[in-house]
């Protein structure tokens, strides 16, 4: 066994004027205070065994809440609706108030500002500044506290069992040669396993804040063919299942549920990202997540759905019209923009990337040492030489006309409200909503090109799996009001930039 001490400062005053300019500007002088000490083993451990040896007790499990949901559960088939509805339509109330919600400047009790850095108010006790919701004493209560946090949670509960039921098909249909084929070893086909029984857990939570009348598991028809479409579509529905929630949880008026549907979010940010890595993309592409109306999240959703139990509990959220990217980048390709028309797997709103393109235009196998750059294989991060996209990009869309049947048992029907011709595409990423014109050059078809705007200096808004929509107007709307843009939205697409 070697024992070797480097005395960082002494060897980097050696090799001066060899030294390399520092990665980081701004940080002159690269001397580190302290030493580093580490020892290498002549040759690497070949036995791996006896297991540890500490001192310890005989555990026994402990009584633990049950779960909505086995580790594998729900239908075991999957595939288009062929019944008849017996009713359509989202859910309605005993009344409809307007059309569209009026803007109104800010909330007249938003006074408070802080001019000197002290607390401005009493201490109700020491060390506890005044404010805050729920910090009065009253005891949590976990529970759905109206019409608004009731339809956003049973989305919620959509989308996690959706989750568990993906997570465990593309494990079933799919051998493990084929994964090893993709690149994803048994390692990575236990952690998706793994990502399945979190699902579990989160429909447990949000099913019992929504109590009896909380949904079931349903039947689902899946758009993948191989293990990389796989990937791509996990990719796809964890984006907007994190998006869809971070776009209400500040709206809920039980603040308890937003407390809790939180702690479930983010490990729904892990997931994403981890397929991302899958997939060979850099994995966190963007410095905000961006949050969408539920509307949105159900349009994307809900097209995957098959079929659902008799009087499963429906929702009152919009299915919009689905807008199609013709010219969506591929991240199977080396080239990602050099993309046929509709590459993709499918013809619904999210469907994967064709993984099925000739061997010597494919990305997956490319070796990444000896072509950097050009490899998608999976990676803890990949630079890509060409990036899915860019700004100033040529963007062509067709998008459909509404009245179409959607959703479980083919039960909701795709509407919008817009009043006006199309004339804008919105896109939705990070903190902005930008605006570019809408060019028609035909019957529900038309072009724009990808905006070149910044969140902040270095930073281009239009950046990982994002969000797209044609509008007939363009409203100034920031984050925390984003739904106000649902009644100007002729049609919704879902955007693979990077």
């Amino acid at each position: 066994m070697l024992t070797k001490t480097l005395i960082t400062s002494t060897v980097f005053a050696a090799l001066a004027v060899a030294a390399p300019k520092p990665q980081v500007a701004g940080y002159q002088g690269p001397y580190a205070s302290f030493s580093v000490t580490y020892e290498a083993a002549e040759t690497p451990a070949t036995t791996f065994g006896p297991d540890s040896q500490v001192p310890a007790i005989p555990t026994a499990p402990g009584s633990a809440p049950p779960r909505r949901s086995s580790d594998v559960t729900g239908a075991t088939s999957h595939g288009p609706y062929s019944g008849t509805p017996t009713t359509t339509g989202a859910e309605k109330g005993p009344a409809t108030l307007g059309t569209a919600i009026a803007p109104l400047p800010p909330n007249p009790t938003a006074t408070y500002y802080n001019s000197n850095g002290k607390p401005q108010n009493p201490m109700p006790i020491p060390y506890t500044p005044a404010g805050g919701l729920g910090t009065n004493g009253t005891e949590p209560r976990y529970q759905v506290n109206s019409d608004f946090d009731y339809e956003s949670i049973t989305l919620g509960l959509y989308q996690e069992w959706i989750e568990l039921d993906l997570f465990n098909n593309g494990l079933a249909v799919f051998s493990d040669q084929d994964f090893l084929d993709a690149g994803l070893t048994a390692e990575d086909r236990a952690y998706i396993a793994f990502m399945a029984i979190q699902e579990s857990g989160h429909a447990t939570l949000l099913g019992n804040m929504l109590g009896e009348t909380a949904p079931p598991q349903c039947t689902y028809n899946y758009p993948y063919r191989t293990v990389r479409e796989f990937i791509d579509f996990n990719m796809k529905v964890t984006r907007w299942g994190e998006s869809g929630v971070w776009g209400f949880l500040a709206h809920l008026d039980s603040r308890e549920v937003a407390n809790l549907l939180s702690l479930s979010i983010a490990t729904e940010t892990r997931q994403q990202i981890s397929f991302r890595q899958m997939l060979g993309l850099s994995p966190q592409p963007v410095w905000f997540e961006a949050g969408i109306p539920q509307s949105w999240a159900w349009t994307y959703l809900a097209q995957y759905i098959s079929s659902c139990p008799e009087n499963t509990t429906r929702l009152a959220w919009q299915n919009f019209p689905t807008l199609f990217i013709d010219n969506q980048p591929n991240p199977n390709r080396f080239s990602p923009n050099d993309t046929k028309p509709h590459e993709v797997a499918g013809n619904r709103i999210a469907d994967p990337a064709d993984s099925t393109i000739p061997a010597d235009e494919s990305c997956v196998n490319v070796n990444a040492t000896e072509h950097p750059g050009y490899s998608c294989s999976p990676g803890i991060t990949r630079n890509r030489s060409e990036p899915l996209s860019f700004p100033g990009k040529l963007v062509n869309l067709t998008w459909e006309n509404p009245g179409q049947a959607v959703g479980p048992n083919n039960s909701y029907i795709t509407a919008t409200s817009a009043q006006g011709a199309p004339a804008y595409v919105a896109w939705v990423a990070q903190l902005n909503l930008t605006y570019t014109p809408l060019e028609i050059t035909g019957n529900n078809t038309g072009y724009t090109y990808q905006p070149a705007g910044e969140v902040y200096q270095g930073d281009p808004t239009v950046n990982d799996t994002m969000f797209i929509a044609i509008t007939d107007a363009n409203p100034f709307l920031t984050p925390f009001n984003l739904s106000m843009i649902n009644p100007h939205v002729v049609a919704l697409g879902l955007y693979q930039a990077g």
